[in-house]
């Protein structure tokens, strides 16, 4: 396909809402409220702003411009831009990530659905022990990766249907769906007793806790949730129109994705409060084990309550981790189907049979699996390690250290002002950002997640 020939987004608010999409995922629910609470509350929340300001939005336009410059997807515009060089290697790391994410995320998001299905059956109530719960689930030899299948079919199902008809069109139901139900839990959580408390927990400013390791964290966090880093912003900005403004899209990709980790966080921390001696864990532990017994203890008097409260939260969860196994499965589908001349839709079914074979050696690893160590790791853990550690944060640097120092000048200011039509009076700040900031900033975060 060639670049004349490349199908865009068909408007505006299809680019943001798609790319709003890949940026918001189960990291905003689960883990940024828990950092909040740990790490000063409103300061964190300030420092992850001005993170999210001067580093995350940098390298996202960054991105942005590498895929609408090269319009091709992550794999090839590296040699669309700098043809014969080995930065063609960065896309490729793009891809091979995409491949290696979604195969473990998508168990993850499995487990959302399972238990949007379970809780929708009523399944969820009732008194029992939700660690066991949990852990019977995971360790299961057939469930978990019948869900994940489950999961990254339904992402399948979207990506065939192409760029407008599929993610645009999709992401213009889900994301405003998604936005909904959660103002919607937010004022159900602060109707809930203790519902001040949990508040007070989440947004009492401590600056006495803001030291190296908080900016570092805020900085890891703003980083990782603005999903910078492994090719989704770059392969969705290559349908991008070439009216698109590259910055105001990415401050509202950033407004939207921080939006949805702070309201996360009142829904999260006024339930968890509202029932004494329990306390927020970050990571699946606080979803799949804390807000169950939440729902269950807090509307033991209204159970009808606590059955929609249930069902809507886990409604949430399905379609946070919903846009970003779209974003992931659209990098490698792109490059199939550009690099090897595939169908779309043979692209996309490849994409799908690797990654759920993928998944299922991840979903087995905390069942029969489980014996299977490298590096003293699980499959799913050395997937999550590998990604997420190495190359999400390799990919964030060599994208900065592209645009800042290799890249013509002439090419990023056509990019960022639109071809001289917007004035960005702040574009030399942009590229010192760039060059000297954002490098050593994301190879900060780099050697503090490793040794986390």
């Amino acid at each position: 396909m060639s670049a004349n020939e490349r199908v865009n987004f068909g408007s505006k608010i299809g680019i943001i809402l798609a790319s709003a999409g890949s940026a918001v995922g189960l990291g905003n629910i689960w883990r940024f409220p828990c950092e909040v609470g740990e790490n000063g509350g409103a300061a964190f929340i300030l420092v992850y702003i001005l993170c999210v300001m001067f580093l995350g939005i940098p390298v996202m336009v960054s991105e942005f411009l590498i895929g609408r410059r090269s319009r091709a997807n992550t794999g090839g515009a590296y040699e669309v831009l700098a043809p014969g060089t080995h930065w063609k290697w960065v896309g490729m790391m793009g891809v091979v990530a995409a491949f290696l994410i979604l195969g473990y995320y998508g168990v993850v998001a499995g487990w959302t659905l399972e238990y949007m299905v379970t809780s929708a059956t009523g399944r969820l109530s009732g008194s029992k022990d939700y660690t066991l719960f949990f852990n019977d689930f995971v360790g299961s030899p057939w469930k978990p990766v019948l869900y994940m299948a489950a999961f990254i079919l339904l992402t399948h199902v979207v990506i065939v249907r192409g760029v407008k008809d599929g993610i645009e069109k999709f992401s213009k139901v889900m994301m405003p769906l998604l936005l909904l139900i959660i103002c919607v839990l937010v004022v159900c959580s602060f109707s809930m007793p203790g519902s001040s408390e949990g508040l007070a927990f989440l947004l009492r400013p401590d600056f006495s806790k803001v030291d190296g390791k908080v900016v570092l964290d805020a900085m890891g966090q703003a980083f990782f949730s603005m999903s910078v880093g492994m090719g989704c912003l770059c392969t969705y900005a290559s349908y991008f129109t070439r009216d698109a403004n590259l910055v105001k899209t990415a401050g509202s990709v950033a407004l939207i994705d921080t939006f949805v980790a702070v309201l996360a966080g009142f829904i999260i921390f006024p339930a968890v409060y509202s029932v004494p001696g329990l306390s927020p864990d970050a990571g699946p532990g606080l979803v799949f084990v804390t807000l169950p017994n939440v729902f269950q203890l807090a509307f033991k008097s209204v159970p009808w309550v606590g059955y929609i409260f249930s069902l809507m939260f886990y409604v949430l969860l399905v379609l946070a981790a919903l846009t970003s196994t779209i974003s992931l499965h659209e990098v490698a589908t792109a490059y199939l189907h550009e690099r090897f001349k595939l169908s779309r839709k043979k692209a996309a079914t490849v994409v799908t049979l690797v990654c759920m074979t993928l998944g299922v050696f991840c979903a087995l690893s905390f069942g029969l699996l489980n014996g299977i160590r490298l590096g003293g790791m699980t499959i799913f853990d050395l997937f999550d390690f590998v990604t997420a550690k190495l190359m999400l944060p390799l990919g964030g640097m060599f994208i900065s250290i592209f645009t800042g120092w290799y890249l013509d000048r002439r090419i990023v200011r056509e990019e960022v002002t639109d071809w001289g039509k917007l004035r960005i009076p702040f574009f030399g700040f942009y590229i010192f950002l760039l060059k000297f900031v954002a490098p050593v900033a994301i190879a900060s975060i780099f050697v503090n997640e490793l040794f986390k």
